[in-house]
């Protein structure tokens, strides 16, 4: 089979460039024999820099750019010249991209404006030539700065999409097929588990040219936060939703308890993702009648607006539409 396109976790060596030494020339000339200092400054080294640019949305073009060296600045000159700056590499990333320390783990900083720009590694400074160390007591220095040292590390470079709505629920629990219902999203679609392996988004348009945007990740089940099934690897997805839609089968024998279970995973994993406006729908209702319904309504979580949808027959998708736009305002 063949590998996915979406990139959205790499590791990368990055090293700046060093900043070229100054130089410590004297002026000699065929009638000047003892001329004084005139020896340039250092260039800067090349800087990495990170690029927030919204025609990425994967981080694929790095998987397999391991080592990524800056070009080091030149050498200061004669006559007061400056050595040339290294040249500047510009790594471009989808815009919600983390940058850490692969070492410390340490959030150095987030992508979240399109053409945004930031140091990942500064370029050393050009060192001093020697014309700036002349003085009434020093005429003639011979001497000039080195060119300071490049910053090197190890970096780790996280996508987190961008979107208003994040969908969770167990795998089979509907949330592609929503998805394709109210978007022009085309997610694959199967009645096994674990079909969607990598997250969809999909804009829903609503009234008045108003529009949101939906994430659909990978199905959680219980155990993620120890690594079962596909573990947590994608719940960072939904740490950037302002609305969580929780989404459970009717086939489920206890809906609540089926909230409940995957509300206590997302508590596992952040327990900031609690704070959330959260929405429940309960999925593939064309499965059952209206009596079955009315048992079930008692047992549905009282703090969270609720509603019953069916993406195959469209029922309470409009009534699902208003309640998110609603808890979107809030």
């Amino acid at each position: 089979m063949a590998e996915s396109n979406f990139i959205d976790y790499v590791k990368i060596y990055c090293a700046s460039g060093r900043g070229g030494a100054g130089s410590a020339h004297l002026h000699r000339a065929k009638y000047v024999p003892k001329g004084g200092p005139d020896g340039g400054d250092g260039g800067r080294g090349g800087h990495i820099i990170l690029r927030a640019n919204p025609q990425f949305w994967t981080l694929i073009h790095l998987k397999y750019r391991k080592h990524i060296k800056a070009e080091d600045g030149e050498k200061g000159g004669a006559a007061t010249c400056t050595g040339k700056n290294g040249a500047d590499i510009v790594l471009d990333v989808p815009i919600g991209t983390v940058a850490r320390n692969a070492e410390t783990g340490e959030v150095l900083f987030e992508m979240m404006e399109p053409g945004e720009e930031r140091i990942l590694c500064r370029g050393g400074r050009g060192g001093l030539g020697n014309v700036n160390f002349k003085s009434a007591t020093q005429q003639t220095p011979r001497f000039a700065q080195p060119g300071e040292d490049a910053e090197e590390g190890v970096f780790i470079l996280e996508l987190k999409l961008l979107a208003d709505v994040g969908l969770v629920g167990f795998p089979n629990a509907g949330k592609s097929t929503l998805l394709a219902s109210v978007t022009a999203a085309k997610p694959k679609i199967a009645s096994y588990a674990f079909t969607t392996l990598e997250p969809n988004l999909g804009i829903v348009r609503y009234y008045d040219d108003k529009s949101f945007v939906i994430a659909d990740i990978p199905g959680i089940i219980e155990g993620a936060h120890e690594g079962k099934g596909l573990g947590i690897r994608f719940l960072r997805h939904i740490e950037r939703n302002s609305v969580l839609l929780f989404m459970v089968s009717a086939e489920e024998g206890d809906i609540l308890q089926a909230y409940k279970t995957l509300l206590a995973e997302l508590k596992l994993y952040n327990p900031e993702l609690l704070t959330k406006q959260r929405v429940l729908a309960v999925t593939k209702c064309d499965l059952i009648d209206e009596d079955i319904k009315k048992l079930i309504r008692p047992h549905l979580p009282r703090k969270i607006p609720c509603v019953f949808i069916s993406s195959v027959t469209g029922e309470g998708l409009q009534q699902l539409k208003d309640t998110l736009w609603k808890a979107l305002q809030a």
